[in-house]
């Protein structure tokens, strides 16, 4: 989702990323780091596939079949625990390209559940994509599209690490957002306009000069408006990220090009840029009435305890040849210095829903 700013759109749309945000600093002074970032998303997932190893990275889904399963079938799991509600629909956020959704799915058939799809996604290129996949699928370009009736199963993977964050950083006169400027020609971060101690948790106020908070409106926003979507229709979301569970100050924000980490200031929209979920600010948004939060757990712990080591000796014994790049994408899932212990897997639940598998 773009969080591209009116000045910005007004700006001839050929010009790069770079371009853009160069023409805004030299007209009104320093961007903030959060548009700084969602111009140069914006135009990265736009125009191209980034998946993969021909790409800049590869996530779960990619990696293996087991993973998109297993979301399946937490999902299905739930659906027919909760009385097999009819209109179901299942909506991803920010779907890649359709590899989980394809795999997801399947998993839910085998279960009697052939939801709707609803698909959350904004770049052309990446639909096209997933059109290949799943090609029974609705596109949206917001929550807003999404059917207003019937139970939602949502499912996001490795995408609110992608939206936008504010820095704020500490200095001796005390919290500044951080601003990028253009500095000898290159994006650089520099401080902005001081802040009021009401804009920073109060346990991390007190924290030392040069300290960084990052907070990500943007993505509490959408988990406001997920919950409430989910209070009202029934249903269930799955959100899966990289991340930390409790609030807390660090610079997480990076840039990864052709599997290696990148200079985030440098040739901006032509790399990932991303950072981590705050997992304790997003449950605090997700949070209101008819809605309950399981979770954070780890990756690991949730794939094995949904089945994984079982689903991958099954599909060894099927594919014997395959059985050590079977067992590899497993220990790359789960094995807490892989996958398994930085990503982390939460849950929000509609109220008359039952409590969810493999998450407290």
């Amino acid at each position: 989702m773009s969080n591209r700013s009116p000045a910005a759109r007004a700006l001839p749309e050929q010009a790069s990323p770079a371009e853009r945000l160069a023409r805004l600093i030299a007209a009104n002074g320093p961007v903030s780091v959060a548009q700084y970032m969602a111009e140069a998303n914006a135009h990265y997932y736009a125009t191209r596939d980034p998946f993969g190893r021909g790409g800049d990275f590869v996530t779960a889904p990619e990696i293996s079949q087991m993973f998109g399963e297993l979301v399946g079938l937490w999902l299905a799991d739930l659906w027919v625990r909760s009385g097999r509600p009819r209109d179901a629909h299942y909506v991803e956020l920010g779907p890649g390209r359709g590899t989980l959704a394809a795999d997801a799915l399947r998993a839910m058939k085998k279960a009697g559940l052939a939801p709707t799809v609803e698909l959350v996604e904004t770049s052309p290129v990446l639909r096209e994509a997933q059109r290949a996949r799943v090609p029974q699928a609705r596109w949206h370009d917001s929550l807003d599209g999404l059917p207003a009736e019937g139970p939602l199963l949502v499912v996001a993977n490795e995408f609110f690490d992608a939206l936008p964050i504010r820095q704020l950083v500490k200095t001796e006169h005390g919290w500044h957002e951080r601003m990028v400027a253009l500095i000898e020609g290159r994006f650089a971060p520099a401080a902005g306009p001081l802040l009021g101690d009401s804009f920073i948790p109060a346990p991390l106020r007190a924290a030392p000069a040069g300290a960084i908070l990052e907070a990500s409106p943007a993505s509490c926003a959408i988990a406001q408006e997920l919950g409430a979507r989910i209070a009202a229709q029934g249903g269930a979301a799955l959100i899966v990220d990289y991340g930390h569970v409790r609030s807390s100050v660090g610079e997480t924000l990076q840039a990864v090009r052709a599997h290696d980490h990148a200079d985030p200031w440098d040739e901006p929209g032509e790399r990932d840029l991303t950072a981590h979920v705050d997992f304790e600010a997003f449950a605090a948004a997700a949070a209101q009435p008819g809605v309950r939060i399981h979770g954070p757990a780890e990756q690991g712990e949730w794939l094995r305890a949904m089945g994984i080591d079982m689903r991958a000796a099954a599909l060894a014994r099927a594919a014997p040849h395959r059985a050590e790049e079977i067992e590899q994408a497993r220990s790359r899932l789960t094995d807490p210095e892989e996958m398994g212990r930085l990503f982390k897997v939460l849950a929000m639940v509609g109220s008359g829903w039952p409590a969810p598998a493999a998450l407290p």
